[in-house]
């Protein structure tokens, strides 16, 4: 029997990759005809059933913060870190797993420091750019460290580092529905063009209100599936209804909007029907575009730690798979003279497919399973 620990901060950044490996691990350890067994432990945000249903032990611990630029801020969480870690001590204690998986975040450095103390071995991975904090102090007890993007390998030392991609959930890699069957389940035409506008799972509210201002623009060329966050969901519809009220749009155009709080489970259906995506910078969101290798707008985050979402947007969009526009310049005009340049140019639609297609990395979480497989043996 093998045991593997994962463990990440409470957000959708790191549990669906976990479970991407989780998938991968247990498929592996079929082919290998050997059993396995998945225990969680860290911060869990909403995420306690998701990783149940992925067939997960799930414990939950106290998670401090280690906050970049702010000392003050850290030893105040200082506290709850050591409370974290003496729960991780006494957790490992009894389970003493084979190999622990870290994403990072909130809740994974006391699990870090308590694999090392047992020496249990461990990898963890970055998805971005620019690595967390948690990464940076992490790498120095990890045995392997994974990477979504090669510009993140400088910061890890070569004896640990490998290039794999951000790994996916295997139902975004494989099966994925037909487009105008996704459409049609969605409640849209399937004829015509939609734009999907993810602003992550709490949404944005900036990206939000730029749509609310060019909506009346959007209509007459394409639908619009908008996920707005469910804090900004009301204030969304009710905006959208006066903005439609007295614009000279026809009846017909104002069914082509739907505005909705969070995809769920019907993600890779959205992303399945969408012919152009407006998406944030996190790096889960621009692989997962890319698995259905569809255009994007991407406006990153600037709050964004190190600033990773801006560079996670120019590494997707240097390829050609997405047009970066940057908070300060994202004005209607802007954004609807490069949604026109997408949606009226069907040469350049494609060659963005083509690009984004490119971009993705399959196998990047059988890639991540080899390597915590290979310090189990």
């Amino acid at each position: 029997m093998i045991r593997i620990l994962f463990t990440g901060g409470g957000t959708g950044g790191h549990i669906y990759p976990l479970i991407a490996v989780a998938q991968a691990l247990r498929k592996s350890a079929e082919k290998r005809g050997v059993e396995i067994e998945f225990h969680y432990l860290g911060a869990l945000g909403k995420y306690r059933e998701t990783l149940t249903n992925a067939g997960m032990y799930v414990r939950e611990i106290v998670a401090g913060k280690l906050h970049r630029h702010s000392a003050l801020q850290s030893f105040f969480d200082a506290p709850k870190f050591f409370i974290g870690f003496f729960q991780a001590l006494m957790r490992l204690y009894f389970l003493m797993p084979d190999a622990i998986f870290s994403k990072g975040g909130t809740g994974a450095l006391p699990v870090i420091f308590a694999g090392w103390f047992y020496r249990i071995p461990i990898v963890i991975h970055e998805s971005d750019t620019v690595p967390g904090l948690t990464n940076l102090v992490s790498a120095r007890f990890a045995k392997r460290i994974a990477t979504s993007f090669a510009t993140a390998l400088p910061y890890f030392s070569p004896a640990k580092r490998v290039q794999t991609g951000n790994p996916l959930r295997e139902e975004f890699v494989t099966n994925q529905p037909l487009q105008h069957v996704a459409k049609q389940e969605l409640g849209f035409d399937a004829e015509r063009p939609l734009m999907l506008v993810w602003g992550g799972s709490q949404g944005s509210v900036r990206v939000n209100n730029l749509i609310l201002l060019v909506l009346k623009e959007l209509l007459p060329l394409t639908q619009v599936l908008h996920q707005t966050g469910e804090k900004n969901i009301l204030d969304v519809q009710k905006l959208s209804r006066a903005s439609l009220m007295d614009v000279p749009v026809e009846e017909a155009a104002k069914s082509r909007y739907q505005a909705v709080a969070y995809f769920e489970g019907d993600m890779r259906k959205a992303l399945a029907a969408s012919d152009i995506v407006i998406s944030r910078g996190g790096s889960n969101s621009l692989f997962e575009i890319a698995a259905f290798g569809k255009p994007a707008i991407v406006i990153p985050l600037p709050e964004a730690a190190g600033d990773h979402q801006r560079s996670n947007a120019y590494e997707f969009a240097k390829g050609g798979a997405g047009i970066v526009i940057e908070e300060p310049n994202l004005l209607p005009e802007i954004f609807m003279s490069q949604v026109r340049e997408i949606m009226t140019k069907p040469e350049r639609a494609e060659a963005m497919r083509r690009a984004s297609k490119a971009f993705f990395k399959p196998n990047a979480a059988e890639l991540v399973a080899e390597e915590i497989f290979s310090l189990t043996q």
